[in-house]
């Protein structure tokens, strides 16, 4: 009998701290037929604060009719009840930890992004485990946060404390909540903002893509200029949303707020000055259209196919497979030669040349005749046009030759090279001409010093004597 009237003491006074409301009916004489909900619904603030305070009292008489140690024994049941709660607690999180460590090894894989391994199975479970500490360490907080206050509200000389306790969780609970639903509109807002968003970015997505795949076509607009506008366009239009919608962001006002906007702002300037050029840099290269990927170009003394472009840097592939990597600064700053360009369809072909020198006495005529019958022989060289030859110097002991042909084969150049080269030995060995060149250079033996020869009065003869002097008188 005593434990039953304790347990509802217990649970009158719980019911009391917690849902106030479902107890108003029976304090402040509303008949047993009506609804309490919407009985608290129409009474005005002040009386139903006049109903809480009259259940204060009522658990306060309820509870002065025990002595201390009913209250104590009341006091005990709890502590031992919730200290029961946490050891299950514990025990189904440690199940819930041997759990994650049998399905992860089985069902669980490495996190990748393409060929990149960001987190490995162990790594993953490791990660799953800690969340799961950390939510039973929230709930064991929680469960002894609400044990103290009801243990305390049992006596009078610490009832002050379970109030003040109690008011620790519930006032930023109410805050919280009440701030959410005032946010609600603002919420609304911003869903708006971002959908209609969405939906223009959609639009533009497949304006780009139906331009880049010339399936629409604008005068003066080139395709692949279609991706790099996209990009821009979506920025500017991202970052207008953000402009946008942070007046509706909580707490957006607030000094700390705009302080650290402030400071990430002066942090971006400050740290990206370099990059910001090469974005700049490379928008206008993609305007200027001076390559495209897989063109054969030449920046410097470096020459390649490009791979790679994007908004900070050019990254080409040389014919040894070797990857350069260009800011776009240096691009705009430097002359580029496309060798793509001279090999399109409406183009008579990129022109390679060759020089080769000859002493005057073999003819010239034979000379362009093997050269020229050299590069129609060479793969991937062009009969018409056809190639030519031009005598580009006339030096004192040669004359200088070269020999230009025509190819639309660019990515093939260092084979067509090859390739020409033993034509024209070819060639001329089959003429019977010795491209041997003679070089000619006078090696004049060392001297060695000889005293010169003395007259019988020790003087030098008159000729040595002149000589010696370097021609002194």
């Amino acid at each position: 009998m005593a434990f039953r009237k304790w347990f509802f003491v217990l649970l009158f006074i719980v019911l009391g701290r917690f849902i106030p409301a479902q107890s108003i009916e029976s304090a402040s004489g509303l008949p047993e037929e009506a609804d309490s909900t919407e009985a608290v619904k129409d009474l005005p603030l002040e009386a139903a604060e006049e109903v809480i305070e009259e259940l204060e009292d009522t658990v306060t008489e309820q509870s002065e009719r025990f002595g201390f140690v009913e209250k104590l024994g009341i006091a005990l049941v709890i502590v031992v009840g919730q200290a029961f709660l946490i050891w299950l607690v514990w025990q189904f999180f440690k199940w819930l930890n041997k759990k994650a460590s049998i399905i992860g090894g089985q069902k669980i894989k490495p996190l990748t992004i393409k060929k990149f391994r960001l987190l490995t199975v162990e790594q993953i479970i490791n990660i799953i485990h800690f969340f799961l500490r950390i939510f039973k360490y929230i709930i064991t907080i929680f469960q002894l946060f609400i044990t103290i206050p009801i243990v305390f509200s049992l006596f009078p000389q610490t009832k002050n404390v379970a109030s003040t306790l109690f008011s620790y969780i519930l006032n930023p609970l109410k805050t919280l909540f009440l701030g959410g639903i005032r946010y609600i509109p603002n919420l609304i807002t911003i869903i708006v903002i971002l959908v209609v968003t969405k939906y223009i970015l959609q639009g533009l997505k497949f304006f780009a893509s139906q331009i880049e795949r010339e399936k629409l076509v604008i005068p003066g607009f080139y395709s692949d200029w279609a991706q790099p506008t996209f990009n821009i366009l979506r920025v500017i239009l991202c970052a207008f949303t953000v402009a946008v919608i942070y007046p509706y962001l909580p707490g957006s006002g607030s000094p700390v707020f705009q302080g650290v906007s402030v400071f990430v702002g002066i942090i971006f300037s400050l740290g990206s000055t370099s990059a910001i050029g090469n974005l700049i840099a490379g928008l206008v290269i993609t305007y200027m259209r001076p390559f495209k990927i897989g063109d054969r170009i030449q920046i410097k003394d470096i020459t390649g196919f490009v791979v790679e472009k994007s908004p900070i840097v050019i990254r080409i592939k040389t014919h040894k497979n070797e990857y350069v990597t260009f800011p776009n600064m240096m691009i705009l700053n430097s002359s580029i030669i496309n060798y793509n360009t001279s090999s399109d369809e409406d183009e008579e072909g990129l022109v390679l040349h060759t020089d080769i020198t000859f002493g005057y006495s073999t003819p010239w005529q034979t000379v362009h005749a093997v050269l020229i019958e050299a590069a129609l022989k060479t793969d991937y060289v062009l009969k018409i046009p056809s190639p030519f030859v031009l005598q580009t110097a006339m030096n004192d002991f040669y004359a200088n030759y070269q020999i230009n042909f025509y190819t639309k084969e660019v990515d093939k150049v260092p084979a067509i090279y090859s390739n020409l080269y033993e034509n024209i030995q070819s060639g001329f060995h089959a003429a019977g001409i010795d491209m041997t060149a003679a070089h000619y250079r006078i090696n004049l033996p060392p001297q060695p010093y000889e005293p010169l020869p003395e007259t019988p009065q020790g003087n030098p003869l008159p000729d040595e004597k002149e000589s010696g002097k370097g021609g002194s008188t």
